[in-house]
């Protein structure tokens, strides 16, 4: 049996937040923030999670630029930042491209299409364990 990859699951919003977590609980080890400043602690020291799933929507500092600041940290600069968001523009999807992030998933999104993205995501990151 395969040791489960740690994800940081990012949202302000509680109920997306726990739905994402159950959602992903089956097959990853789900680390969760309630906001971008969280997120940082929770990156503080040590931990460097397989993955990091972002809201952009956040009150205080939102994904954008917590994502700029994950990204100065350099033993975090290879770790694969998407976003999962409300949002549904363009724009915002052709942005997060333009920094680099991995991927943009818009809410809702059902189980089975988020977890085959991930495992895609993973795939091509880490090879095939």
């Amino acid at each position: 049996m395969r040791e489960k990859r740690t994800l940081l699951l990012v949202d302000d919003d509680e109920i997306q937040l726990s739905m994402a977590e159950y959602m992903l609980m089956s097959e990853y080890e789900v680390i969760t923030a309630k906001s971008g400043r969280e997120a940082l602690e929770r990156l503080g020291k040590d931990f460097v999670p397989s993955l990091i799933l972002l809201d952009v929507l956040m009150p205080g500092m939102d994904g954008w630029e917590t994502y700029s600041k994950i990204r100065s940290i350099n033993r975090l600069g290879d770790v694969p930042i998407l976003f999962l968001t409300a949002l549904d523009e363009v724009q915002e999807e052709e942005y997060s491209q333009k920094i680099g992030a991995i991927d943009y998933i818009r809410k809702p999104f059902a189980k089975k299409d988020l977890l085959k993205r991930l495992e895609d995501i993973i795939k091509t990151t880490y090879g095939s364990n």
